[in-house]
């Protein structure tokens, strides 16, 4: 029979070492480490299977998407290429209220394409929205606001970390997913920019729309720097995004080619855009680091979460906690409404990868077990725990932007009081995927 001690140790031993301040790897081995000790009595077992572990996913190609289409970005990134688009949504959108705010929503989410990384969406855009936002007398709060929360799409539209990650966990298609995400990820700029024309609208000195408002030259003055940008620069750099964007997610979709396939395909594009565009030897050294430098955490986070999940799975944490919510006499709508209260609650005290790898080997079978669907779980997940990333005291994505503008004038607090609608629209967008799981299956059934 089995111990339901030893379950909760180990599932309280964990959340108790990274609320601690214990690093999630470390947490993750060393919880690993005692489960196996106590379910086989044996540490040579302990070793055997950490050992097996690390062997299996080093022979796993699967770990090597995330480093690839990280780099993928950072090349794009650093070629400029996001910047001569983000030029040109501004003056198409000349005549639209907020038109710097929807310019920022709608270069995220092409930017969201090529880069899976919030983060790297939320640094980039502090340093190529916010001086334009500031120039044009927008309220502070209201721009970085806006930065902050349409940088959460990086997670949600493929490539997505979080949605490569959540697909390695739990075995699922990496190539479904991307596609799960596409809608609920363009429903959600599309309210992230109803939001904004709104506020434009009702509050026209949010976006410095009021005489006393106006910069120097006003309207024009942007237009003037818009008109420096040569024809030329802006068509390689659309004709190069969007061929990436389309080459590897269509292969990947049209099963041309494998996901790492693909992103190894992407990278190496992305380098032949940026070289084209001016990508000098030292930048090139620099892409190199930096995507290492966050990568290598990743994958040893990863590494941990698969040792972590044989443990669930050799002390039969998993099926107590299944046979828990089984006979709690719960609905299946209530069992989903703890889960996301989890997630948001772990969102406002560590990252979004972290809450992944500790709860969905946990949480997603007892999801299976209520009859979910796995693709549109699979998103109402992601949504919920990118959320996180605005909500205080963590907030990632809030800190991100407060260290990329160097602005001492506004401080983190008010940066996290205007990421609040953003954060309300993104619970409205879990609820409306939870009532329509199509957002997320339509492509997957209609591609796939």
């Amino acid at each position: 029979m089995f111990d339901y001690s030893t379950a909760a140790l180990i599932v309280v031993l964990l959340f108790g070492l990274v609320l601690m301040g214990v690093h999630v790897a470390v947490a993750l081995g060393v919880t690993s480490a005692i489960g196996i000790y106590l379910a086989t009595g044996k540490l040579r077992i302990v070793e055997a299977t950490l050992a097996s572990t690390a062997a299996e996913a080093l022979r796993d190609f699967t770990f090597a998407v995330i480093p690839l289409f990280m780099l993928m970005g950072e090349f794009i990134g650093r070629s400029g290429a996001i910047t001569d688009i983000y030029i040109a949504i501004n003056k198409g959108l000349r005549r639209i209220p907020g038109r710097l705010a929807i310019a920022t929503v709608l270069g995220n989410t092409i930017f969201s394409f090529v880069t899976g990384v919030s983060i790297a969406s939320a640094a980039a855009f502090s340093r190529i929205a916010y001086p334009e936002m500031k120039e044009h007398n927008y309220d502070r709060g209201f721009a970085l606001g806006a930065i902050a929360g349409s940088s959460c799409l990086g997670m949600l539209i493929p490539p997505s970390v979080l949605m490569i990650v959540w697909g390695i966990l739990t075995e699922q298609s990496i190539g479904a997913l991307f596609l799960a995400g596409v809608i609920p990820g363009l429903l959600l700029a599309s309210m992230f920019i109803l939001y904004i024309v709104g506020v434009a609208i009702l509050r026209p000195d949010k976006v410095g729309e009021g005489k006393a408002h106006m910069p120097a030259g006003g309207a024009a003055a942007l237009d003037s720097t818009q008109a420096r940008l040569p024809p030329l620069q802006l068509a390689i750099s659309l004709i190069g995004v969007g061929f990436i964007v389309a080459a590897v997610l269509g292969g990947i979709w049209a099963g041309i080619f494998t996901p790492t396939e693909g992103a190894g395909a992407g990278a190496a594009l992305a380098l032949i855009l940026a070289i084209v565009k001016g990508l000098r030897l030292r930048e090139f050294i620099g892409a190199i680091y930096s995507v290492g430098k966050t990568a290598a955490p990743i994958l040893i986070l990863l590494l941990l979460a698969a040792l972590y999940s044989r443990t669930l799975a050799m002390t039969g944490v998993t099926t107590v906690i299944r046979t828990i919510f089984e006979e709690s006499g719960l609905q299946a709508w209530q069992v989903l409404a703890i889960i996301v209260l989890i997630w948001f609650v772990l969102g406002m005290i560590i990252d979004s990868i972290s809450i992944i790898l500790l709860t969905v080997p946990i949480v997603e079978p007892v999801a299976q077990v209520f009859g979910f669907d796995r693709l549109s779980f699979a998103i109402v997940g992601i949504v919920a725990i990118e959320a996180g990333l605005l909500t205080p005291p963590f907030g990632l994505l809030v800190y991100t932007v407060k260290a990329a503008i160097q602005d001492e004038k506004i401080g983190v607090q008010r940066i996290f009081a205007s990421s609040v609608p953003y954060w309300a629209i993104m619970l409205i967008a879990v609820l409306l995927i939870v009532a329509f799981p199509w957002l997320a299956n339509y492509l997957p059934d209609l591609l796939m």
